[in-house]
């Protein structure tokens, strides 16, 4: 472990022989084509398919009265209660589903599918409804609400205030690869090869949804383009997949989400708007800590992003007051997306700490460091090795940060030049109950197997190296396999919890052959274990922590925005492998600058889609956008939070990231704008 093994799946990917969910090989394969509803809200009347089905190679369609039926359950999931009623409850939604002989006469198929509404008011915009406290708390587990101290009083005594309203658009999931399966039932298993970041919670969820016993769905997800959370749980598709597997009378079944369908159906990041409230003394020392966070969720299925969860345990402040709320509306299931909770709400904290710094007069690092607390002001419990103070000093020194008190303003050409910083944290998530089974094959080699998947996150070559520390052999002696509900259980690819989930349950199986069969087991040996509670999370607060520096352009005639150097300093524990860690740093850094600069859903009022539903109108940043960008890591081991000292990196460096370019733009211009994307017109004053 700590070396740069080349990826596993490397060649198999830049020469085209990876297989992925829609190329894996079937014969006699229908195509299947999804038919979305126009409106926002309304009922089904009538399907009328005669056109679809008279069209060459169009087989079957299917609606919400001749599709195959869920077993009657009030409590099923309406996300997944695909083609089960005559409810519309989003635009988007699908209708109908168009099995034919190719893709062609899917598409036309469907484009030919006449389908009546009953259409009824609707609900789509922040303004069309009232908040209220989520009933099932907010993503992660975290409180709803969380007080401590009363922050009024600490704000009437802080000789420095700081009380403002920050907000980030609809952001999209968009992966490389969008969401898609092949599907076969054959009567008694159903079987799907599909683009997932968890095949056993897959299989779990889909068994009791479709009337089966677990052993009779198979879920593999050999590879997978990507997800970003997007296919962390199942989605309308995949659902919509198997239901056109079991009407299909035996044949298997294709369906490939179109770029534009993944706005309505593959989940994405709510809409946030934070009222943040920080009081200081004179040196910046807070007294307490505010933190509103209203988000949007749909109205048939609650989700509630974290968004003021990190606010509770950043810094150090003798009160503090955070709240979640959401606002119901006839739209698409919000859901996971790179860092739920901490990118937005971290991006409302830190341009609010950019704001304190000048309004007290402090350099922006030093007002953190200040700041800084002795134990997890959440919790009270001691921080597992919070090391941000170094990130800041050692990220500061790399960047070559001079200080500031406020806006500096300074040029090339015509061109305003500016500097920021922010402070990114992430919580050390560890899911308890993954398996794992060693083997002992000839030639000293071991089979190890495990239900984890590889989204593109390098899971197969540090699972690799994993397995052969703990086997004390060369990475070579390793066969490897993964993503298939056949194998051990594992849990999802997702809150950067994959590898030290995973990893402690081979690992912990790796120390149970050893006492099982000794030092020298004989060939054919195996053992099988299933990981136990490891973190210290009872005795500790396990988190990341890091530093993000941003240098900003902004043209003082177009107000275009530029980012020349972009470097993130991180506290992630022992990296296993630098080559594909330092990837995962860099592709956040890349997307929270893509947050800070570009990415804004719309959503028209009149009728509910998402109008921004591609990648010409939804913008990314691109190559031409990313120029010096720079990730690095103190060297630590970290025991408390897993047996080989590794902490999770696959979110924490989108956070802040969106924070420190925007706090590095008001340094240029003196312009500060709390509201994101930084579109040149915001800079135009």
């Amino acid at each position: 472990m700590g070396t740069s093994l080349d990826r596993q799946d490397g060649r198999e990917k830049v020469t085209g022989r990876a297989a992925y969910a829609v190329e894996h090989p079937a014969d006699d394969v229908l195509q299947v084509w999804m038919v979305q509803a126009p409106i926002a809200r309304g009922v089904v009347r009538r399907v009328d398919a005669d056109a679809a089905l008279a069209h060459p190679g169009v087989v079957r369609v299917l609606d919400h009265e001749s599709a195959p039926r869920m077993p009657a359950d009030d409590e099923r999931d309406l996300e997944f209660s695909v083609l089960q009623d005559d409810r519309v409850r989003f635009r988007g939604q699908i209708v109908a589903l168009v099995l034919a002989e190719t893709s062609e006469a899917a598409r036309e198929g469907a484009r030919l599918v006449r389908v009546d509404y009953d259409e009824e008011p609707h609900a789509v915009t922040m303004d069309d409804a009232e908040p209220y406290a989520p009933e099932n708390g907010v993503n992660g587990g975290h409180e709803t609400d969380y007080a401590d101290g009363d922050l009024d009083a600490a704000i009437r005594d802080s000789a420095v205030v700081v009380e403002q309203t920050y907000t980030t658009p609809h952001e999209f999931n968009n992966p490389m690869e969008p969401h898609g399966a092949t599907a076969l039932w054959d009567g008694a298993t159903l079987t799907l090869w599909d683009s997932t970041q968890a095949v056993h919670p897959m299989r779990s969820t889909f068994a009791p949804l479709l009337g089966l016993d677990e052993e009779q769905v198979r879920v593999l997800a050999p590879y997978v383009g990507g997800g970003f959370g997007s296919k962390g749980e199942p989605k309308a598709p995949d659902v919509a997949a198997a239901l056109a597997a079991m009407g299909a009378e035996g044949r298997p079944v294709r369906l490939a989400t179109t770029r534009q369908q993944m706005f309505s159906l593959a989940g994405y990041r709510t809409q946030t708007v934070s009222h943040v409230r920080l009081g200081a003394d004179a040196d910046g020392r807070l007294l307490g800590v505010g933190h509103a966070a209203v988000s949007q969720t749909s109205g048939f299925k609650e989700f509630a992003e974290q968004t003021a969860s990190a606010a509770r345990m950043m810094y150090a402040a003798g009160a503090r007051d955070s709240t979640h709320r959401v606002v119901p509306l006839d739209v698409a299931v919000p859901s996971w997306m790179r860092a739920p909770g901490e990118m937005p709400g971290m991006f409302a904290h830190e341009v609010a700490m950019d704001e304190l710094a000048e309004a007290a007069g402090v350099d922006p690092v030093e007002l953190r460091v200040r700041n800084e607390p002795d134990a997890d002001p959440e919790t009270g419990k001691p921080f597992n090795d919070r090391r941000l103070v170094e990130c800041l000093r050692e990220g500061a020194e790399r960047f070559g940060w001079t200080g500031r008190t406020g806006p500096t303003r300074g040029t090339e050409g015509d061109w305003w030049v500016g500097t920021g910083v922010a402070a990114s944290t992430y919580p050390t998530l560890w899911s308890p109950g993954n398996a794992c089974r060693i083997e002992v094959l000839d030639g000293d080699r071991y089979a190890v197997s495990i239900g984890a998947v590889d989204i593109g996150q390098g899971a197969r070559t540090v699972l690799t190296q994993i397995s052969a520390d703990a086997l004390g052999v060369d990475p070579s002696a390793i066969d490897l396999h993964v993503a298939d509900t056949d194998l051990p259980v594992a849990t999802v690819a997702g809150g950067s919890s994959g590898t030290g989930s995973w990893g402690t349950a081979v690992v912990q199986a790796a120390q149970q052959l050893r006492a099982d069969h000794g030092e020298d087991p004989e060939v054919g040996v195996h053992t099988t274990a299933t990981s136990q509670e490891y973190p210290d999370s009872d005795g500790h607060a396990l988190h990341s922590f890091g530093a993000v520096f941003a240098e900003v352009h902004v043209h003082r005639w177009t107000g275009e925005l530029r980012v020349p150097r972009l470097q993130g300093t991180y506290s992630v524990g022992r990296v296993i492998n630098p080559l594909t860690g330092r990837s995962q740093l860099l592709g956040a850094l890349v997307m929270g600058e893509s947050v800070a600069l570009f990415e804004e859903g719309w959503r028209d009022p009149r009728f509910g889609h998402v109008v921004t539903q591609d990648l010409a109108t939804y913008h990314v940043a691109a190559h031409a956008d990313v120029k010096d960008v720079q990730a690095h890591w103190l060297d630590e081991e970290d025991p408390l939070a897993t047996p080989f000292g590794g902490r999770g990196i696959g979110e924490i460096g989108i956070v802040g990231t969106a924070a420190a370019i925007a706090n590095a733009a008001y340094d240029a211009t003196g312009v500060r704008v709390r509201d994101l994307p930084l579109t040149a017109d915001r800079f135009l004053v």
